[in-house]
């Protein structure tokens, strides 16, 4: 697995993400045993890059991260987030990047993962109640301490990331970019690029659309949150499957899988990019990885570049409503 560097930090080029081994998606029968097997095997292929949150669960995500990285520490990339959960009052769900709650919520992921630092604290999402020069402020007293490594931010908009780089130098902004989400190729990119801040895109795959194993909405389980997702409704999910066919056939000039095809490209957009697919799946972990070792044509790049756009926005209204600030 080649290396990059986001924000001075060293990572493998594919990391992975966590969260759905904390059951955000309903995607048939599974384990906390075979989502340990799933970090395990990543580690063997090598990936270094672990991604969690506070807010998956809550806590038990990140319980079944330290759980599945005893005894090799040394070899993780550890990455959580807090601000999504207020621990003075609210609870899960409530935004809350005040000092205090972050010096709650810092203990309280150090020790469900069985760590004494963080390699890379993000805050989740912008607090619009807490000016973000004291949320990075606090965290720089964080990294001091020697809690943390690394800072980052999630969803951030431009002037926020501006602010906060300022105040302490951010190392890597998380937020949704694939073939089927390119809206940070026309501001955040050349920001992130200007400022030296990685880039560490989250769904990669769509949620899973990109796989082009999702023909039907009627294959998500009811319970299922991308059932309410625009672009996996009516419509719209109709129109997106002309992307994934795009990708299908790529995929067969390749001979790869779509979904390997999906992560190629956004591996070619730069060597500051660093995609976190999540899956609970050994399987899909040994299938991701090896996009690692795909090198698409400048003509298949191109093709895939001039995709139409996914049709409806990228989440729902209440959580489209917190984004970018």
């Amino acid at each position: 697995m080649k290396h990059i560097s986001i924000g001075g930090l060293d990572v493998s080029r594919i990391g992975l993400g966590a969260m759905s081994m904390a059951g955000y998606y309903n995607i048939g029968a599974g384990s906390d045993a075979e989502s340990i097997r799933t970090i395990h095997r990543a580690f063997e292929l090598g990936v270094t890059h672990l991604d969690t949150a506070e807010i998956y669960g809550p806590y038990i995500n990140e319980e079944l991260v330290g759980r599945a990285i005893r005894g090799c520490r040394d070899q993780v990339v550890l990455a959580t987030k807090f601000g999504l959960v207020s621990h003075a009052s609210g609870g899960p769900g409530v935004l809350d990047s005040s000092p205090a709650n972050i010096r709650v919520a810092i203990e309280g992921s150090l020790k469900r993962l069985g760590t004494d630092h963080i390699d890379l604290y993000y805050q989740h999402r912008v607090d619009p109640n807490t000016p973000i020069e004291d949320t990075v402020g606090a965290l720089a007293e964080l990294v001091a301490e020697g809690k943390v490594r690394y800072l980052g931010l999630s969803e951030a908009g431009p002037a926020t990331i501006r602010r906060a780089h300022a105040t302490h130098p951010i190392a890597a902004l998380q937020t949704e970019y694939s073939l089927w989400t390119r809206d940070p190729e026309l501001e955040l990119l050349p920001l992130l690029r200007e400022l030296g801040i990685g880039f560490v895109p989250y769904s990669p795959l769509g949620h899973g659309f990109l796989t082009g194993e999702i023909r039907s909405p009627e294959q998500l389980s009811d319970d299922d949150w991308r059932k309410t997702n625009p672009r996996f409704t009516g419509e719209n999910f109709q129109r997106n499957l002309r992307i994934v066919d795009e990708v299908k056939a790529v995929a067969a000039e390749v001979g790869a899988t779509p979904a390997q095809i999906a992560l190629a490209w956004l591996l070619a957009q730069g060597d500051d990019i660093a995609p976190i697919p999540g899956t609970k799946r050994v399987a899909r972990v040994e299938e991701n990885t090896a996009a690692d070792r795909i090198a698409l044509s400048a003509g298949q790049i191109e093709r895939l570049n001039k995709l139409t756009p996914a049709v409806g926005e990228r989440h729902d209204e209440g959580n489209m409503a917190i984004i970018g600030r």
